[in-house]
């Protein structure tokens, strides 16, 4: 028996709880997944560049400094992930969601993606992409189970 730990990153939405959802069900049902993400304080991945290395009185090179210093934390944790699971959620858009899709897609790191109905249209490049598309986080801890487990 393989003692693999899978590592799964998680990317995207952070206004609803579905990474919660997603570790937990794999918990419950003991999955050897070990789960990375970005950033998940707003606040902090927002204003990590100008706390760190000063201010800026431009709101562009604010958000710059901010989004490199994140970038460290994402190609680092992207690149080392088996499986990626973007979630695009309801009330925002997620570019960075968006970039880390096809990030993984260009890396060929597996590519599940989640969100509902309503984004099929807007994302029908980034789930032509994907080896999954769900809507829910309990369809992912199907996927992996399937995928880890070998059983439905």
């Amino acid at each position: 028996m393989s003692k693999r730990i899978w590592n799964v990153y998680l990317s995207g939405e952070i206004h609803t709880d579905w990474r919660d959802q997603i570790i937990e069900g794999c918990n419950a049902i003991g999955l050897p997944v070990s789960f990375c993400s970005p950033v998940t304080d707003h606040a902090a991945s927002d204003d990590c560049g100008v706390n760190i290395l000063g201010a800026e009185d431009n709101k562009f090179w604010h958000d710059h400094k901010g989004a490199k210093l994140n970038a460290i934390r994402t190609r680092t944790l992207l690149g080392e992930a088996d499986i990626v699971v973007v979630r695009f959620g309801e009330k925002y858009k997620q570019w960075n969601a968006a970039f880390d899709a096809g990030a993984a897609s260009a890396l060929s790191i597996p590519l599940i993606v989640m969100h509902g109905d309503d984004h099929h249209h807007a994302l029908k490049e980034v789930d032509a992409a994907a080896l999954a598309v769900t809507e829910t986080p309990d369809e992912v801890v199907q996927i992996l189970t399937y995928v880890i487990k070998g059983r439905l």
